[in-house]
Formats: structure tokens, C-alpha cells, sequence
């Protein structure tokens, strides 16, 4: 699979439950975070959207679990983009460092309120060009 962006992260004790593996909540936490500096990386501003009534939400999140991560361990936390419609279809992928060996695949549906509205957004649409062909 080709990706648009990558982040690599490191799991902090706190994030594990009692079996010493990360909680399975806490991979929607790396997911988002990979999205929310995504978009960092292409110069989009939540706080700036919504301040002009755009607000981007997630619809819907499929997470895949393969592998568990163990404190400490490195992984890197991989997204390719693509658009359905309305929705904007991020692929996301987590896997564990050094041997890349595939921890969470997740498909997360985003959508956008423009007012208050559903709607497309034409400001996501220019800023994504280059990733949605």
C-alpha cells in the first residue's frame, strides 16, 4: 500500500491495561493523532475551521487488531487518504519497530459540517489535491 504521511510513536506505560499491552482504546488515540498532524503537515487548522463553522467529525472507525504493543515498544503509525463522496476515507495503519510486523488496521470516515450542515468541503477539497488525484 502507498502512504501519504507517517508518524512514529512510542508507547508510555500509562497506555497499557493490567495484561501489559496497550489498551485498545488507546490506538484510537495514536490514530488520531497521526490525522490531527496530517493535517498539521498540510497547513489546516481545526480551530481555524471551526472558528469559520467547519467542523470535521469522524462518522465512522473500523479498527482491525493483529498484534498488541508492549510499553516501550516503537511503532510507526502510517495514513493514505482517499474520498468517497462527501466522506473523506482515511486507511490508517499502525505497525511495531524495528520489524514492521502489523499491529491495528483502521479505516476512519470523515465528514464535514459546514454550518451545522452536511456538506462538502471545498477548503478540505484544495488542501487534499494532491493526495485525492
Amino acid at each position: 500500500m502507498t502512504y501519504d504521511f507517517e508518524l512514529t510513536m512510542k508507547v508510555r506505560d500509562y497506555e497499557c491495561d493490567l495484561q501489559g499491552i496497550v489498551n485498545n482504546a488507546n490506538y484510537q488515540h495514536y490514530i488520531e493523532h497521526t490525522r490531527h498532524e496530517f493535517l498539521r503537515a498540510e497547513g489546516v487548522s481545526f480551530a481555524d475551521l471551526h472558528a469559520r463553522g467547519i467542523d470535521a467529525v469522524v462518522a465512522r472507525l473500523n479498527m482491525a487488531f493483529k498484534t498488541p504493543l508492549k510499553s516501550g515498544d516503537s511503532f510507526v503509525s502510517r495514513l493514505a487518504l482517499r474520498k468517497e463522496g462527501i466522506k473523506y476515507v482515511f486507511v490508517q495503519d499502525i505497525f511495531r519497530l524495528p520489524d514492521e510486523r502489523p499491529v491495528v488496521r483502521a479505516t476512519v470516515d470523515t465528514v464535514c459540517l459546514v454550518n451545522g450542515r452536511l456538506a462538502d468541503c471545498e477548503e478540505l477539497n484544495t488542501a487534499f489535491a494532491k493526495y485525492l488525484g
